[in-house]
């Protein structure tokens, strides 16, 4: 639901961030212990330090958060929940016709979920226009979708005016843009080495009684949580040093007994003392599985029944999908939407319990799988498809999967919800390669190695946090340890700054063809002749003149939109009448009418397709303006006044 807070024009509102429940749980904690149930009856998780917010876990500064000039934007660095804040109020001032900046919730600890309103003001109201919504960092580690959000948003702003097409999308469409769905988890994964995917909200991950009792470590103080490794001598281990690398970077794995080193997993403490390291860290719930369309529990009673791992305690049962849900309801006339993920890379989509060919309707499938081949081009994406089969069996480098592979249901999914439920065009694109580095595959095979990956950010990058060299440290239960290899944060999940704006601004161009390709519809012409008896026969020509239909067939089916109606507003002292039907207006009973007041006849025409024309006429007695209007829950609102004489 659309909140009151809200900022308009000039106004720049300062909103403080709510920390008060986070640091009393994290004040209690502190006489706690591992089982243990707190004050309020809630089991307290363990480990990992004082837990009171955002700096449950020593805060980290990192180099990749900072903006090359402070208060200027720019995408060579990631965007803090604060500082994507202060850009949409910035927008707002800058921009005062095109932007407006609103609440649609608070998170599950207080902060307030933004989102703005793209459009031309002057050019009509933004629920009267084809609308596309999109949206970044659902999942807290996957920061890319925020800056591919903003990348999106900027490119509107900035090139409106200059550029043609953007400046025709503007005018014509609206676009709701959410950089931050999940502000909390994001916090944490910006400001702590935390690696999280869900919100904050505490959950028992391993099952033993206790929540989030047991997180990454950061042992080397780098700001990561990386690979540990233990030198045990000859023969004793399940890993070599791989002598291709001459730095001595990369690790063999060998069968245990034939190595010099033991490799132990990701950076961290046992905190709960089950023989497992890291297994149940912030978190857990997966806001992209709790959604209604489609919902599974997380636990059944027969055994016998599909679960679904995150899939929350009931559908939209976490705040952050609550408030993407009631917007959409509230906003059907949105018929495109893109929530954005990392990294596969792909143009990803429903369904995610079949495949496309069985759910969705063989007309609009047409326009999916337009839109995926589309989207490889813009992006360079090596694959497109549906969740359920075409996600589940990529090949390597886009070549295409097994025909009788299986598939692999996903439930309560976005697009899922988004296709069978809301009846619009939903994509859940992924973003950046997960450190495939395909620039560095030297034999064309698809895929690069760790040792080609090295070659190449050696010649080509001179960060040395995308891969550490593996460094001794004192681990509280095993002794000497050393940790190092990939940056979890900055190459494994999301690309490090230098490649960062390359795949922001491709993802953006995807989605602005996306937002150009709406339904829209026009009055191609309001044309009057005299008709008997004095009258004049109005006839109106209308059209869709976008790339989609006013309504995908699986709109018309749940019945999301309403048809498109052409309808025709005029004084109370004029009649209007159809062929065979009686005339409307003239007052009743004899009265005079009220030469003020004004009727509205109405003619449901279908739902226009791309390019097609429909005609109405009506016969108009009675001289002066009448307006007609063009209506589609889709496909937006076309208005012209005619003069009859």
């Amino acid at each position: 639901m659309k909140r009151v807070v809200k900022i308009v024009g000039s106004v720049a509102v300062t909103v403080a961030v709510v920390w008060a429940a986070a640091a009393r749980a994290g004040a209690q904690q502190a006489s706690v212990t591992a089982g243990q149930t707190g004050p309020d009856g809630k089991t307290y998780r363990v480990g990992g330090g004082t837990r009171d917010g955002v700096s449950a876990f020593p805060l980290v500064k990192y180099d990749q958060m900072k903006p090359l000039v402070p208060g200027q934007m720019d995408f060579k660095h990631f965007h803090t929940y604060e500082e994507a804040s202060d850009i949409l109020r910035m927008w707002t001032r800058q921009y005062p016709d095109l932007v407006d900046l609103y609440s649609v919730g608070r998170s599950l600890e207080g902060r307030e979920i933004w989102q703005i309103t793209i459009t031309n003001k002057k050019t009509g109201r933004h629920t009267d226009k084809p609308a596309m919504f999109i949206e970044g960092g659902r999942h807290a580690g996957e920061i890319s979708g925020i800056e591919a959000t903003l990348y999106f948003a900027n490119h509107l702003l900035t090139n409106y005016g200059k550029d043609a097409a953007v400046t025709k999308l503007v005018d014509t469409k609206t676009v709701y843009a959410k950089p931050h769905n999940n502000p909390d988890g994001a916090s944490v994964y910006h400001y702590t080495a935390q690696g999280l995917r869900s919100t904050v909200r505490p959950y028992d991950s391993d099952n033993d009684g206790l929540t989030d009792e047991d997180s990454g470590e950061d042992l080397d103080g780098d700001g990561f949580v990386r690979q540990m490794r233990k030198y045990v001598g000859p023969g004793k281990g399940n890993a070599n040093v791989d002598k291709a690398d001459p730095k001595g970077r990369i690790m063999q794995n060998v069968p245990m007994g034939q190595g010099e080193y033991l490799m132990l997993g990701s950076e961290g403490v046992d905190n709960d003392g089950d023989g497992r390291v890291n297994e149940d860290g912030i978190g857990g719930l997966d806001l992209h599985r709790n959604y209604p369309e489609n919902w599974r529990p997380m636990t059944e009673e027969t055994s016998r029944g599909q679960t679904q791992g995150g899939a929350g305690e009931y559908p939209l049962s976490e705040p952050e999908t609550m408030a993407v849900f009631s917007f959409l309801m509230r906003h059907p006339h949105i018929g495109v939407v893109q929530s954005l993920d990392t990294s596969v890379p792909m143009i990803l989509r429903g369904p995610s319990t079949s495949k496309s060919e069985e759910s969705v309707f063989p007309e609009d499938l047409v326009y999916l799988k337009k839109f995926d081949a589309e989207g490889i081009k813009i992006t360079g994406y090596p694959w497109a498809g549906d969740t359920y089969w075409q996600y589940s069996n990529r090949g390597r480098g886009g070549a295409a999967p097994n025909p009788d592979a299986p598939g692999s249901p996903l439930f309560g999914h976005g697009p899922d919800f988004g296709y069978l439920y809301y009846g619009a065009i939903w994509y859940g694109n992924e973003i950046w390669d997960g450190g495939r580095l395909l620039e560095a595959d030297a034999n064309g095979d698809g895929q690069s190695t760790d040792l080609e990956k090295l070659m190449w950010l050696d010649k080509n990058l001179k960060d040395t946090s995308i891969y550490q060299m593996w460094t001794k440290t004192s681990h509280p239960t095993l002794g000497e340890v050393e940790v190092g290899g990939w940056n979890p944060k900055f190459w494994s999940q999301n690309p490090p700054p230098e490649m960062l704006e390359k795949w922001a601004r491709n993802e953006a161009l995807f989605n602005i063809y996306l937002a150009q390709q709406m339904a829209q519809v026009k009055i191609v012409s309001a044309t009057t002749k005299p008709a008997a008896d004095g009258a004049t026969e109005l006839t109106v020509v209308v059209t869709n003149e976008g790339g989609l239909p006013t309504a995908l067939e699986i709109a018309k089916r749940v019945k999301i939109v309403q048809e498109d109606i052409v309808a025709i507003d005029h004084a109370a002292t004029q009649t209007v009448s159809r062929a065979g039907a009686p005339s409307v207006g003239a007052g009743r009973g004899g009265a005079a009418p009220d030469p003020s007041a004004r009727r509205r006849t109405a003619e449901g025409i279908g739902w226009l397709k791309p390019g097609e024309t429909k005609t109405v006429s009506w016969v108009v007695r009675g001289a002066g303006p009448v307006t007609v209007t063009v209506g589609s829950t889709r496909g937006g609102v076309a208005i012209q006044t005619v003069e009859i004489k």
